[in-house]
């Protein structure tokens, strides 16, 4: 009995590894066998015109205006810092080094937990008014990180 599963199980490896092998070369076959198409011919040169030439004809209509950027364009855009349509991990985690660098008490580029343990508890004792060593609602509230004012205009 065991020793047919162990013929079974070798013959359907057999076949999954040869049927692998052949979708492989399937594969590469397609790739050597695409033809990139010839590039366009060049365009004819335009002359110039003559100095007696009429004037040109209405200007072109105005070009409509740009939509605005949605919320989540302008969130992406503010980590996007080198525009390049992707946001990196660098370039994510950025926003966040002024904040890490008040929890790094010592500065030497890592947070031990004694240093963020002690940011959280005076973060929690600034909150807990009452100092019942619990937080309500009301004080939890408080410890929401505070929004700057935008700019009214940016011109």
């Amino acid at each position: 009995m065991a020793i047919s599963r162990f013929l079974i199980g070798g013959v359907a490896s057999a076949l999954l590894l040869t049927g692998g092998l052949f979708m492989w070369k399937g594969y590469t076959q397609i790739a050597e066998v695409e033809v990139l198409p010839d590039p366009p011919p060049a365009l004819p040169a335009i002359p110039a015109a003559a100095a007696n030439a009429p004037k040109r004809g209405p200007a072109p209509p105005a070009l409509p205006a740009a939509k605005e950027a949605s919320r989540e364009e302008r969130r992406f855009n503010r980590f996007d810092r080198d525009r390049n349509e992707r946001i990196s991990r660098v370039e994510l985690m950025s926003s966040r080094t002024a904040a890490f660098r008040k929890l790094d008490t010592d500065g030497n580029n890592l947070l031990t937990f004694e240093e963020w343990a002690v940011t959280t508890g005076k973060k929690f004792a600034g909150a807990d008014a009452d100092r019942s060593g619990d937080l309500t609602r009301a004080e939890f509230a408080t410890t929401a990180p505070k929004r700057k004012a935008k700019p009214k205009c940016r011109c």
